[in-house]
């Protein structure tokens, strides 16, 4: 019995580490192509290299203006500008005024970090690291043997709709006050991706 479980346990360690070798050459590939976003490159770097866990899909944070055909029908949603940085007054009014259908809604989406590990032990110091830096939205969305995924969102987020068909709802003045809120919001949520990868270098094996 003992040696049957013993078997299963290191089954389970042994698929562990098939599948964090995949997504390190998934992280490797993507960065090579230039499709990770260069704020989160550093600290999945990071956590590829320790023994116990990897990172799988995951967004570093960005203002987008979202284009919804339908009223808040998000299936049928798509990005209409995207930008993984501080974005300009001028650039921001471009993509306003271009051609758009439906409704364009002002958007900043905070980053999301998944992380996985092999067992509950490991997925509970990241929940601790997740608390020592202040993060608030986090937890375990898998819990199986020898499997273990762990959800992290930022808190800085924004969304508001800005234009309805062709008629811009916003004034310039209230506009460049959104932006200038989102593009400090978005500094903030690259920070803490900063804050993160050093406590993560320093607490993760």
């Amino acid at each position: 019995m003992e040696k049957n479980k013993a078997m299963t346990e290191e089954a389970r360690e042994n698929r562990f580490r098939m599948v964090k070798e995949t997504h390190r050459k998934s992280l490797e590939k993507a960065i090579e192509e230039k499709k990770a976003d260069k704020q989160m490159t550093a600290l999945c770097k990071q956590i590829s290299k320790t023994k116990n866990y990897f990172t799988s899909s995951s967004c570093a944070g960005r203002i987008i203006l979202l284009q919804l055909p339908k009223e808040e029908n998000k299936k049928d949603a798509s990005f209409h500008r995207k930008w993984h940085r501080k974005v300009k007054e001028k650039e921001l009014w471009e993509g306003i005024n271009s051609k758009t259908i439906g409704e364009i809604w002002f958007k900043l989406d905070p980053f999301i970090l998944h992380i996985g590990t092999n067992n509950l032990e490991n997925a509970k110091k990241i929940l601790e690291i997740m608390k020592k830096n202040g993060l608030k939205r986090g937890g375990i969305m898998v819990a199986k043997p020898g499997k273990f995924m762990i959800e992290l969102i930022g808190t800085q987020a924004m969304a508001l709709p800005i234009k309805n068909k062709e008629k811009t709802i916003v004034d310039k003045k209230t506009m460049k006050h959104l932006l200038q809120k989102a593009n400090k919001k978005l500094e903030k949520n690259y920070a803490l991706l900063k804050k993160l990868e050093k406590s993560f270098r320093k607490e993760l094996e």
